[in-house]
């Protein structure tokens, strides 16, 4: 069989780094065949691949060469990756090998028994796939719209830094020849890692997201990405301890906290209900003209810078309380009208920043309107809450704790089982995906005898086979002439075919059904025969 370029593993042929796939390296960014791989091995069974000449189909990307140097240097593109794929345009762009041998997932190639599409031709389509089934269920989004050549619409991808290739060079050019619009901007990040180190089950910081969910809240884990964000290609670590204490100091300390110290004075003081007036309107309309500098750095996608800024506006608001001190106010006679002020001002103050975090953090968000009993919009903040009730003050978020990062990280333990090393027949070619019994059960598997079997001429693997199934007779383009260079030894045999498979239309003729062999290929293919006494026509059950 031939290997899947992500079952051979080896040396990088550009920058070396070992343990690399054999479709692209995820140190240098690189793209090559699996041939060029130094020392390659089976991933599954570990021995080293025997080379076997195989056809291919290639796209001819270098004919796309100067639309993609244009795209690419229109702002399209990080200037980080838009610098890496210069350097793959002066290194000259090379064909594009699109296919694979079976075993493959993905898409077969009409007209070419046992070639699949390559994943990475087809899987961006899924794309334009998902819009389109979200169109039609919707029927209120046109996706010529969207996707036309001509179209004003502005579509962004986001992705990860080892498939920048793909998405940089083979996409927008798939997308050129068929005539589709291209991405507005391609925002590229790096890979994550937790404690330091890459993503291990064996050493501990493998997390899994139902482990991560079952112990915290998905706010926290957004935040502390969005936090650690740039729209630079940075990995970012997952640091336990540090994602526990910022959740801690930010959110709960600076954030939360400015509601739950001003919220409670206007509850049981003045039922609720927030002042006419604020206490100090030019702090609050400095927080407001922080807007257009905090929504800038959403749309450069510079979430560190975003949540700086909204973190030094939170620190402004718990200096104004501390210095306002309404705990003090609230004991003072005579001060109902300057204490509820101030309340009214943290209010504001708190609704402001949860305005701005709202892209952030959805959940605390929701119950932060429900507890201000107004929607969060930035169109809504030149005017503050006057004269408006808010409920009673609920805790809206709890603090974390370390206890808990731990035993997160041995839940995600837990629920990694073992991997068992598979040898011989089962590790070359795994056992497929589990089917049910109904879907096995239309397969219908029939004796048939060959009467006659012969070379086809312009193919190096096919052998055309004319089979009796006791009334009927059948013909079947088969892969197997390399296990069998005198075709008419199998004159007279009888074999197992599956004959209900749809025809398929070939260059050489109509394939009318599928025989059964098994082996791993070449001159290993072994065709199956029944046992004495089964005859052409026979159900196999």
């Amino acid at each position: 069989m031939f290997l899947p370029d992500r079952f051979v593993k080896g040396t990088c042929p550009k920058c070396k780094a070992p343990d690399q796939y054999g479709d692209n390296c995820e140190v240098c960014g690189s793209t090559y065949s699996p041939t060029e791989l130094i020392n390659p091995r089976s991933v599954v069974s570990g021995s080293t691949p025997v080379m076997r000449e195989t056809e291919h189909y290639f796209f001819d990307l270098p004919a796309f060469s100067n639309m993609l140097q244009e795209w690419i240097r229109s702002g399209a593109l990080q200037e980080q990756v838009a610098n890496k794929m210069q350097e793959w345009f002066d290194s000259g762009l090379q064909q594009w090998d699109i296919t694979r041998d079976a075993p493959y997932f993905g898409f077969e190639i009409p007209d070419a028994p046992g070639k699949y599409f390559y994943v990475w031709l087809d899987a961006p389509i899924g794309y334009m796939g998902s819009f389109l089934n979200l169109c039609e269920k919707r029927g209120d989004l046109s996706f010529d719209e969207f996707w036309n050549k001509e179209s004003k619409t502005d579509l962004y991808h986001f992705i990860g830094k080892d498939i920048v290739y793909f998405h940089s060079l083979f996409w927008p050019a798939v997308l050129e020849g068929s005539e589709y619009r291209k991405p507005t901007n391609l925002f590229v990040h790096g890979y994550v890692t937790v404690n330091g180190a890459k993503m291990s089950k064996s050493r501990g910081t493998f997390i899994t997201a139902r482990a991560y969910l079952d112990h915290f809240d998905a706010d926290c884990l957004r935040y502390y990405y969005a936090a650690k964000l740039s729209s630079r290609i940075d990995d970012i670590d997952l640091n336990l301890e540090d994602f526990v204490q910022r959740v801690n100091s930010d959110i709960v300390n600076k954030v939360v906290n400015l509601a739950s110290r001003t919220a409670g004075f206007i509850s049981k003081r003045f039922d609720g209900k927030l002042a006419a007036s604020l206490d100090d309107a030019k702090l609050y309309q400095h927080f407001v003209d922080m807007q257009e500098s905090i929504a800038q750095c959403f749309e450069n996608r510079e979430f560190g810078k975003a949540i700086r800024e909204i973190m030094a506006l939170a620190d402004e608001a718990n200096r104004y309380i501390d210095e306002k001190a309404p705990w003090v106010v609230a004991k003072q006679e005579g001060k109902e009208a300057e204490l509820q002020a101030i309340c009214t001002m943290g209010i504001n103050l708190f609704r402001v920043l949860m305005t701005y975090l709202k892209p952030i953090l959805p959940s605390l968000t929701e119950r932060s309107e429900a507890f201000l009993q107004t929607e969060l919009t930035w169109n809504a903040l030149s005017q503050p809450l006057l004269n408006h009730e808010i409920t009673k003050f609920k805790a809206l978020f709890n603090r974390i704790e370390m206890d808990k990062a731990n035993a997160m990280v041995e839940a995600s333990k837990s629920t990694i089982a073992p991997v068992k090393e598979i040898t011989g027949p089962l590790a070359d070619a795994p056992i497929q995906e589990t089917i049910k019994f109904d879907d096995f059960a239309k397969i219908d598997m029939r004796i048939a005898e060959i009467k006659q079997a012969d070379f086809v001429d312009g193919s190096d693997k096919l052998l055309k086979l004319i089979l009796d199934l006791g009334g009927e007779t059948r013909q079947v383009f088969s892969g197997i002439r390399s296990a069998y260079p005198d075709p008419k030894v199998l004159e007279g045999r009888l074999t197992v075919m599956v004959a209900n498979l749809a025809p398929r239309k070939m260059r050489f003729g109509i394939s009318e059904g599928m025989v059964m062999a098994a082996g791993p290929g070449g001159e290993d293919i072994f065709l199956l025969s029944p046992d004495s006494g089964a005859k052409p026509g026979h159900q196999v059950k």
